[in-house]
């Protein structure tokens, strides 16, 4: 392992993890409502997913999903309709209240997770590329997903630390509509985009 295949694993994986997707937005919704640290559970449930679907990937899930593209597909709908409900969630009107004692938990994670499709498809990108024989090929697929783990991580408290960041504009009622809708939109364009062109 050397400096060169990091910077090729960082290459690759920085833009596809750190871009705007289904766990980031919910990250950064979680730092607006409830704050860096009670996000934490969240942030750890999106990351078991990842390490579980990152191991069952790296020794040989792929394989079996090409056999079974229907399995697939099935997962992409079933995650672009979770999107659509966590859309709506984001502008359904409720009393204050609510909000004040709502917070994205564990298992929020989990399933968001579990029905990520994108990020399943980096998992899927880094193993066909990174994954190359030069040392042994279960050290790498352990090294592989030690990094991604970091990667993930990092990322996802920096999008909580964002939208913590823009909670001070909450107060301010026009303000948290508009950031609502926005994060709404955001979600429910990834989810049209993996019914229609995740393939």
């Amino acid at each position: 392992m050397n400096f060169q295949y990091f910077l090729l694993f960082f290459g690759l994986m920085f833009p596809l993890i750190f871009s705007p997707g289904p766990a980031n937005i919910v990250c950064t919704m979680a730092g607006i409502k409830q704050g860096v640290k009670k996000s934490i559970p969240l942030i750890t449930g999106i990351n078991v997913v990842s390490i579980l679907y990152s191991l069952l990937v790296g020794f040989g899930l792929d394989k079996v999903l090409k056999r079974y593209p229907d399995l697939t597909a099935t997962l992409q709908i079933l995650g672009a309709l979770y999107l659509v409900y966590l859309a709506y969630k984001f502008i359904k009107p409720r009393p204050r209240q609510a909000d004040i004692n709502k917070t994205y938990n564990f298992w929020n994670g989990v399933i968001l997770q579990a029905l990520n499709p994108k990020a399943f498809s980096a998992q899927l990108l880094m193993f066909s590329m990174l994954l190359d024989g030069s040392f042994n090929q279960t050290e790498q697929v352990f090294y592989l997903i030690f990094m991604l783990t970091i990667l993930n991580i990092s990322t996802h408290f920096t999008w909580t630390f964002i939208g913590n960041s823009l909670s001070k504009w909450m107060t301010n009622p026009v303000a948290e509509k508009s950031l609502s809708y926005l994060f709404a939109s955001a979600l429910l364009l990834i989810a049209i985009w993996i019914v229609f062109y995740v393939h």
